[in-house]
């Protein structure tokens, strides 16, 4: 009698607790199809052609007209010349913002130096403010060097990336033990091999994500492109994609054509480093337990 009485508020206590955990998964399921819904969207609309979009209401399945779509952006524009060029860009850009923001985030976090808090808070403010009041300062400044015109003008300004620095600053300050770094000094281990041999590896999903996220802001970036690169044969994606939506009539299934096919590459790279990321925070969250 008395082991039913007991037994009775515990199970009474679960099903109490089976619409938290319901209504969890329905927050979810929302949240995933609202992210998924403008990317499942873009497939549609490359598969039908402008006048099916216009319908109303709006058809909601997939078409046959992909290949065809397809096929109008390559004869439009230089799809695959300025890949190549973003491509480049990209992979130049993302690989030097790991090596200099990394660097930079290891002296700033186990590091005490003259002046380091007012850099470090200069950095933070540099952080805040707007992208585009740099453009005037940047191009005054690629125009000096000669590198108006140029690919490698699109580099050089984004190598020192306040926000990398300041998220991989948090990462090793929380994630490197400074009882290693004491060991390895105890050794003979310099400034480089501290950080090459023990930060780095420490420090694998930070970076996952930073390359992650430096990747895709390179890829997607528009306006100091178009304002730096003069020559026609040396423009970006972004930039050779705006030229499909030029002309009073708009032919908006080629335009999400090119759109979807400048998007593979990004899930490609995401696919690669988010196992890294995840795989290094699930780690940690096993080792914390």
């Amino acid at each position: 009698m008395t082991a039913l009485d007991t037994a009775r508020p515990a199970s009474g206590g679960g099903k109490r607790r089976r619409p938290k955990g319901l209504t969890a998964h329905v927050i979810l399921v929302v949240a995933v199809l609202v992210s998924v819904f403008p990317f499942a969207w873009t497939i549609i609309m490359a598969t039908n052609t402008t006048q099916d979009i216009y319908k109303s209401p709006p058809k909601f399945t997939f078409g046959s007209h992909l290949l065809e779509n397809i096929r109008h952006v390559l004869n439009t524009i230089d799809f695959f010349g300025s890949m190549l060029n973003t491509v480049m860009v990209a992979t130049v850009t993302t690989v030097l913002v790991l090596f200099i923001d990394s660097l930079a985030a290891f002296t700033f976090a186990k590091f005490d130096f003259p002046g380091r808090k007012i850099l470090f808070g200069t950095l933070l403010l540099f952080m805040m403010l707007p992208l585009q009041l740099a453009i005037l300062p940047q191009f005054i400044l690629m125009s000096k060097i000669g590198w108006v015109g140029m690919l490698k003008a699109l580099a050089l300004p984004s190598l020192a990336n306040a926000f990398g620095i300041f998220w991989l600053h948090q990462y090793i300050q929380n994630g490197v033990p400074d009882e290693l770094l004491d060991a390895a000094r105890i050794d003979g281990a310099g400034f480089f091999r501290q950080y090459w041999n023990i930060a780095l590896p420490m420090i694998r999903p930070a970076l996952s994500f930073l390359a992650i996220y430096a990747f895709v802001n390179c890829w997607n970036d528009y306006i100091w492109p178009l304002v730096v690169l003069t020559d026609p044969g040396h423009v970006t994606l972004q930039v050779e994609l705006a030229q499909l939506n030029v002309g009073h009539t708009t032919d908006y299934s080629m335009v999400m054509a090119g759109v979807l096919m400048a998007a593979l590459p990004l899930v490609i790279v995401f696919s690669i480093f988010a196992r890294g990321f995840i795989a290094g925070a699930t780690e940690g969250a096993v080792q914390g337990t």
